[in-house]
């Protein structure tokens, strides 16, 4: 185990998290191809207006048809109960997709513009990270967990990039920052953060909150491409969280039935 400052160090060893690391790559590589697929029927399905809408029991057929059961199984192996909630997730998370009077995205297209803004503020986040390490803010910082943010992020970065592609297919302006009523309180936690725990249990919140909206717009979004869409990127955000559970030392208890209750909100949206 690697030590870090502040009483904090690394609960597995380099090797393990390496090898996490690597296993975490190859899935996002394997994931990548029916992203991008499923992203381009979703613009196609958007752009239209003559689709079928499937109901929410053909809905769930087509999860399960696009992947979900691997999304099910790999969400269900990462979930933490005792993750502490500092950065305002999960907010009216029950509340379906609806297009705000003065929201340039509506329906599907209000959660593809949500999954975006979340991709792009655990981008910022990882830059951030990465950033105050190699500025000694953080201490010690194991080779290893370096590694694994910088491949996080990129994970992030594609998955914001499949996403914006929907939103401008559509006639939709890209989200190129970070809308969200709880960016500022993410930022000021990573300000605050003093060791590689502390920023890794930040990043936690963000992973679980991203895997369960997913999961949980797979099964309120309309349109089948948004369910594909959210499926195929679903067990990446998992395998995300159940890495960070390693590193803070809480084995990724498995889950019967993933909770969505720390899923975010369209709500969220300040666009």
């Amino acid at each position: 185990m690697s030590a870090g400052t502040g009483g904090w160090e690394l609960p597995i060893s380099e090797g393990e998290l390496s090898r996490l690391t690597r296993d975490l790559d190859e899935a996002h590589r394997e994931y990548l191809p029916l992203m991008h697929a499923a992203a381009t029927d979703l613009g196609e399905e958007l752009r239209d207006t003559r689709s079928a809408q499937p109901g929410p029991a053909s809905r769930r057929r087509f999860l399960l048809g696009a992947g979900g059961v691997a999304a099910a199984l790999t969400l269900a192996a990462c979930s933490s109960s005792g993750t502490k909630n500092a950065v305002g997730v999960g907010a009216s998370s029950s509340t379906s997709p609806s297009g705000s009077s003065g929201s340039v995205y509506t329906g599907d297209l209000q959660v593809v513009a949500l999954a975006t803004a979340l991709e792009n503020q655990a981008v910022g986040a990882y830059t951030a990270t990465l950033a105050a390490a190699k500025a000694g803010k953080l201490g010690t910082v194991p080779p290893a967990v370096g590694t694994f943010a910088t491949t996080a992020m990129a994970q992030h970065a594609d998955h914001a990039k499949a996403w914006n592609a929907v939103l401008t297919g559509a006639g939709k302006p890209a989200i190129t920052g970070v809308p969200l009523s709880n960016q500022s309180a993410t930022l000021k936690a990573l300000g605050a953060a003093t060791t590689v725990g502390d920023v890794a249990k930040l990043a936690l919140e963000l992973e679980n909150q991203a895997a369960q909206t997913y999961l949980f717009a797979a099964y309120n979004v309309s349109s089948a491409g948004g369910i594909a869409t959210a499926a195929s990127i679903a067990p990446v955000e998992a395998m995300h969280a159940a890495i960070l559970n390693f590193v803070l030392g809480q084995y990724p208890v498995p889950d019967d039935f993933l909770p969505v209750d720390k899923a975010a909100s369209p709500t969220l949206l300040t666009v």
